[in-house]
């Protein structure tokens, strides 16, 4: 698919575009009204089957709810089938909010040894709708320092779970990648954390970062990179510990299966791959 079409998606849904106009201007790239709605399907996010199905026997799901800003946060919590005191992750999901994709991501989480809490930062809007426009929208009006409350507080949530060991990591896809940086920078008890092509924190707020940093981002993600090399500049000048990957050919959202035209395999495995070790790292020693 022509690049220029992938961007406009992009921008569709991160400036964000109205549909109307982005419907025209996906018009003008295609030649017709007719082959942008063609192409629509292949940049939407469709039903796919799960990597880890929800009844996957080797794990346990349930909801759960904990004290945020403001009122009761409800989360997706998944731990291995049998065992404890487990590593603890909490996954932060993109602008379309607590989906069944980021379930999914979560219940891999648990396959890998973790226990896993993907809370919904919507709840405070009442909850992830199932129209992804309107959960952008709402994303868009939340207020962002009570949703970094809300992070906070997830990490002291899985803090003290009797299934965890104490340690807790956070990891964050495109706005959730942007609120992993946010959350590194505002709770100095973070043992790790895990953003993919997420947007870069105030670097002057960066010395307050003390977790270890895995940062993944898609060389064709022109709108994020733009800020790492004054992220990059400001980690080496604090002494932060961080590791940073870019994998090039790819786009923004590369590790979404679920959406055909931006997913890519190949990135997707080696990303999850380190995320995994880095994790096992540092939550489980």
């Amino acid at each position: 698919m022509d690049q220029r079409i992938i961007d406009l998606y992009d921008e569709y849904t991160h400036a964000p575009l109205d549909r109307r106009v982005f419907i025209e201007r996906l018009a003008a790239l295609t030649g017709s009204v007719a082959a942008a709605m063609a192409a629509l399907p292949l940049l939407e996010n469709r039903a796919v089957a799960a990597v880890v199905a929800p009844d996957d026997a080797r794990v346990t799901a349930s909801t759960v709810e904990f004290p945020g800003q403001g009122g009761a946060v409800r989360g997706y919590l998944v731990k291995p089938a049998s065992g404890t005191k487990f590593g603890a992750v909490v996954v932060i999901h993109e602008n379309r909010g607590l989906n069944a994709h980021i379930e999914d991501v979560t219940r891999r989480l648990a396959v890998g040894g973790f226990l896993a809490l993907a809370p919904d930062f919507l709840s405070p809007a009442g909850g992830t709708p199932a129209d992804e426009d309107q959960a952008r929208d709402l994303i868009g009006k939340l207020d962002p320092a009570a949703t970094t409350a809300n992070a906070v507080a997830a990490v002291a949530y899985l803090r003290g779970h009797p299934d965890g060991n104490g340690k807790v990591g956070a990891v964050g896809f495109c706005w959730g990648g942007g609120q992993v940086n946010q959350l590194a920078v505002n709770d100095p008890t973070l043992d790790a954390a895990v953003a993919y092509y997420g947007r870069q924190p105030d670097p002057a707020a960066v010395p307050k970062i003390k977790a270890p940093l895995l940062l993944h981002y898609a060389g064709l993600d022109t709108r994020i990179n733009e800020g790492i090399a004054a992220y990059k500049a400001a980690l080496d000048k604090a002494g932060v510990s961080y590791q940073l990957y870019m994998y090039e050919g790819a786009n923004h959202a590369f590790n979404n299966d679920t959406s055909a035209e931006r997913y890519n395999a190949e990135a997707a495995k080696l990303a999850w791959d380190r995320t995994l070790a880095f994790f096992a790292e540092k939550l489980k020693a």
